[in-house]
């Protein structure tokens, strides 16, 4: 029996689809899809469970939306594809220096590998230049191939490693 297409996936994203800045009207939907999305942070050295994990997830959105920060949503009219979420005030932890720290950036899983994310990271980027800050960091789990070398096409670089061992 021949699959039917999934709609979603040959549905092609507006060219036109446009980043603007979240509020409060987008923090349910933030939540939702950070959730849907969060197992990609997970290395494969750790097991959790998913509960454990979409509740670390909220921890970390409370603690974002609690400092100064910067939600940028990208919407093609019909709906909302993807977030990027960064603190514009949280200092590099070594250097001191300022810097946009990128919390979490999620883009629903039929608008992936259309532009969404690229958009959103150089819409981050921007704000972060008006916002005088001359870095951007983040943190990205060593096997989300797709996420590590998007940002390696926008020209990030590996600056520290997190190290884990299974005791």
């Amino acid at each position: 029996m021949a699959q039917r297409p999934c709609r979603h996936r040959s549905r092609r994203l507006s060219e036109d689809f446009k980043i603007r800045a979240g509020g409060a009207g987008d923090h349910a939907w933030v939540r939702d899809l950070g959730r849907r999305t969060v197992s990609s942070s997970v290395s494969a050295l750790r097991d959790p469970s998913p509960s454990t994990v979409g509740d670390s997830f909220d921890r970390l959105v409370d603690f974002a939306f609690g400092q100064s920060h910067v939600l940028l949503v990208a919407e093609d009219g019909l709906e909302r594809l993807g977030f990027v979420l960064f603190l514009d005030r949280l200092l590099d932890e070594v250097t001191g220096l300022p810097q946009a720290f990128v919390v979490y950036v999620a883009v629903e899983p039929h608008a992936r590998r259309r532009g969404a994310g690229r958009r959103l990271m150089a819409a981050a980027e921007s704000e972060a230049r008006k916002r005088d800050l001359a870095y951007a960091s983040f943190m990205v789990t060593e096997e989300n191939d797709a996420a590590r070398e998007l940002y390696a096409q926008l020209g990030y670089q590996t600056e520290r490693r997190q190290l884990c061992k299974r005791l």
